[in-house]
C-alpha cells in the first residue's frame, strides 16, 4: 500500500503528519506504561510494544488514520492468558501475528462477520467494567489483591480501609484532570483563520493541552512525586526502575527455563490454550473496526484482507523486539484524526518518539505514581461503557439482548467463556430463523404459499408441515401454488423434501404448482426430474390454470391470510 501514496506524498502534508504524529506519541507513551500495568508485565513491555506497529503500519496500512499499538482489552486478554509472564506474553504475539497473517492471505476476513455486535458490545462493556475496577486498587494504594474480578472485588471492598491517603487524592486528582481537559476539547470551538494571532494561538495551546492530556497529567503526578521524594518522605506508590534502552531484536522463545525444569514448546502452546484463538480474533475485530469506521467517516475504503496482513505482519515483526500482542488503539487513532493526519507516514514520528523515549528517559519513569496511570487506564476504557446499547436494542430488536446479555455476564467469570457462549447464542437464534423462515399463507379459491426467504434444509419440514396442515384442512379441496419469488438457492435436502410433499398431497389428490421459480431454482428443480412438477412464470397464471383444474374460472381474490413462522 505504500507504493499508492508515497509517490505521490505532497510537501503540504508534511506539518499535519508530523503533528498527528507528536500528538499520538504524547498519548501512546504513557498509555504503554499504563497498559503494561494492565497486563501484569514489567512496564517496560508496553513500550517495547508500542513502536513495531507504527512502522509496519506505514509500508502496509490502508487507512491513513489508523494506529497500531497496545490496547486496554488487549492489555487484560494478555492479562487472562499469559500469566504474568513475559515470555508467554511474547510467544502470544508471534503465534497471534501467524495466525492473523494465514487469515489475511488466505481471505479469511470474513469469518469475523459471525461474531454479531450485541456479542462484541457485551465483552466491551463487561471489559470496561473490569479494567476500571482492576486499577481501583492502585487509585487506592492498596497491594496484594488478586486479579480474578469477583475476588478483586472482594478483597477490595474489604481493605478499603488500608487505603493510602496520598495515592488516593492523586489518583482522583489525575482523574478529575483528564475529564476535565477531556471535555475540554470536545467543547473547544475551531479557531478560524480570520481571528486574531492571539486567539489562534490560544486555541492550539489549549488543543495541544487537552490532546496531550495524558502525558501532561502524568508529568505533573511525576514532578510531585519527585517533590516528595526530594523532602524525604513519599506517600505515593512509585513505579520502579525501569531498564533503560531499546529491546534486542531477536527471536520469541520457544521454550521457558522454571525451578521445576524447562517448559517445552508444546506445553506453553497447551497452556496459551483458547487464547490462541480468543486473541488474533479480538485483535482483528478491534481494527477492522476501527479502521472501517475512520474510513467511512472520511471518505476513503480500506482492504480488510490487507489489515489483517498489516495487523498479522506487526506482530510476528514485534515479538522480535518483546512487544505483547497488538492491535487497532481507537483513542490514538481519534486523536490522529482530529490532528490532521494525511498519509500512515505520521506512525513514523510516533514510533520514533517512543523510541526515544526507550532510550533516554526510562531514568525518568521511577518517578510516575501507580496512582496517575491507572487514571490514565480509567479515563481511556470508561468511553467504552455504552450503557444506551440495551435501550436501543430493546427498541430495534429485543432477541438481541439475549446473547448481549450472555457475553456480558460471563465475561466477568472468564473472557473466553463470554464470548464463546455469545458467539453460540447468537448462532443458534441465526440458525433458527434459518430453519422457521416466515411462511405467509394466502387462501381462496387457490391456497398461495410464500415462504420469505430463501429454503436450507433445516427449513424444508417446516414448510411441509405448513403445507399440509393448510391443504388438508382447507374445505373444499384446493389448488396449491408454492411462490418461490423470495428463494434464491436450495440444497439436495429440499428437493427431496419437495418430492415427498408433492407424493404426500397426491395421495390426497391435490395438486402443487410451483411459480416465480428464480433459474438457479429451476435448474435443480428441473435436474431432478421430479414426479407431478409444474411451474408457471407468475402466480396469476398458476392460479389460472388451478382454478381450471378445479372446475371453476377464474379464481376470486384472496379472502384471507395466515402467516407461520
Amino acid at each position: 500500500p505504500v507504493l499508492r501514496w508515497l509517490p505521490r506524498y505532497r510537501r503540504a502534508w508534511l506539518p499535519p503528519d508530523l503533528l498527528a504524529g507528536l500528538a499520538v506519541g504524547l498519548t501512546a507513551v504513557p498509555q504503554a506504561l499504563a497498559y503494561a500495568e494492565l497486563a501484569g508485565l514489567p512496564l517496560q513491555y508496553g513500550l517495547y510494544s508500542s513502536f513495531m506497529g507504527c512502522f509496519v503500519y506505514f509500508l502496509l496500512g490502508t487507512a491513513k488514520d489508523v494506529t497500531l499499538g497496545p490496547t486496554a482489552i488487549m492489555s487484560l486478554l494478555v492479562s487472562s492468558y499469559a500469566f504474568h509472564e513475559p515470555v508467554y506474553a511474547v510467544l502470544l504475539a508471534f503465534l497471534s501475528g501467524c495466525i492473523q497473517l494465514a487469515m489475511g492471505l488466505l481471505h479469511l476476513g470474513f469469518l469475523l462477520d459471525f461474531i454479531s455486535c450485541p456479542v462484541i458490545k457485551g465483552f466491551t462493556l463487561a471489559a470496561s467494567i473490569t479494567i476500571s475496577f482492576n486499577q481501583i486498587k492502585n487509585i487506592l494504594g492498596l497491594q496484594g489483591i488478586p486479579r480474578q474480578f469477583f475476588l478483586q472485588m472482594y478483597e477490595t471492598l474489604r481493605r478499603i480501609g488500608e487505603t493510602r491517603a496520598g495515592d488516593a487524592v492523586l489518583g482522583l486528582s489525575c482523574l478529575a484532570a483528564l475529564a476535565a481537559l477531556r471535555a475540554m476539547k470536545s467543547r473547544l470551538p475551531r479557531a478560524a483563520s480570520a481571528e486574531p494571532l492571539a486567539a489562534r494561538i490560544s486555541y492550539l495551546i489549549v488543543w495541544v493541552s487537552a490532546t496531550a492530556r495524558n502525558a501532561l497529567v502524568v508529568l505533573f503526578a511525576g514532578l510531585v512525586a519527585y517533590s516528595f521524594q526530594v523532602m524525604g518522605s513519599q506517600p505515593l506508590t512509585l513505579t520502579g526502575s525501569i531498564p533503560q534502552g531499546l529491546p534486542a531484536f531477536q527471536p520469541p522463545r520457544f521454550s521457558m527455563a522454571s525451578p521445576n525444569g524447562t517448559v517445552p514448546f508444546q506445553s506453553m502452546v497447551e497452556d496459551l490454550g483458547v487464547g490462541l484463538a480468543v486473541v488474533p480474533l479480538m485483535g482483528l475485530l478491534e481494527t477492522i473496526a476501527i479502521a472501517k469506521a475512520f474510513a467511512s467517516q472520511n471518505g476513503y475504503r480500506i482492504d480488510p484482507n490487507q489489515e489483517l496482513l498489516a495487523l498479522g505482519v506487526a506482530n510476528i515483526l514485534g515479538s522480535f523486539v518483546s512487544s505483547y500482542p497488538i492491535t487497532g488503539s481507537f483513542g490514538r487513532t481519534a486523536v490522529n484524526a482530529q490532528s490532521g493526519v494525511c498519509t500512515p507516514a505520521g506512525g513514523l514520528v510516533t514510533g520514533t518518539l517512543v523510541l526515544l523515549s526507550l532510550a533516554y528517559l526510562t531514568s525518568l519513569f521511577y518517578y510516575i505514581p501507580k496512582a496517575a496511570l491507572a487514571a490514565v487506564i480509567i479515563s481511556a476504557v470508561v468511553p467504552m461503557f455504552d450503557a444506551g446499547i440495551f435501550r436501543r436494542l430493546w427498541r430495534v430488536k429485543r432477541l438481541d439482548l439475549v446473547p448481549l446479555c450472555v457475553t456480558f455476564l460471563l465475561c466477568f467469570w472468564e473472557v473466553q467463556y463470554g464470548i464463546v457462549a455469545g458467539v453460540l447464542v447468537s448462532g443458534i437464534l441465526l440458525l433458527y430463523s434459518i430453519a422457521r423462515p416466515p411462511i405467509k399463507v394466502l387462501e381462496g379459491d387457490v391456497l398461495l404459499v410464500q415462504p420469505g426467504s430463501s429454503l436450507h434444509f433445516p427449513a424444508i419440514e417446516c414448510l411441509r408441515d405448513t403445507v399440509c396442515s393448510c391443504a388438508l384442512t382447507a374445505s373444499p379441496p384446493r389448488f396449491i401454488i408454492l411462490d418461490c419469488c423470495h428463494i434464491s438457492s436450495i440444497d439436495y435436502t429440499v428437493v427431496v423434501g419437495l418430492s415427498e410433499l408433492l407424493q404426500e398431497l397426491r395421495k390426497h389428490g391435490l395438486s402443487l404448482a410451483f411459480c416465480g421459480l428464480k433459474d438457479p431454482v429451476l435448474q435443480v428443480l428441473l435436474s431432478a426430474d421430479l414426479e407431478g412438477f409444474q411451474h408457471f412464470p407468475s402466480w396469476e397464471e398458476a392460479e389460472r390454470c388451478g382454478g381450471a383444474e378445479l372446475g371453476g374460472g377464474r379464481a376470486d381474490p384472496f379472502t384471507s391470510t395466515t402467516e407461520s413462522s
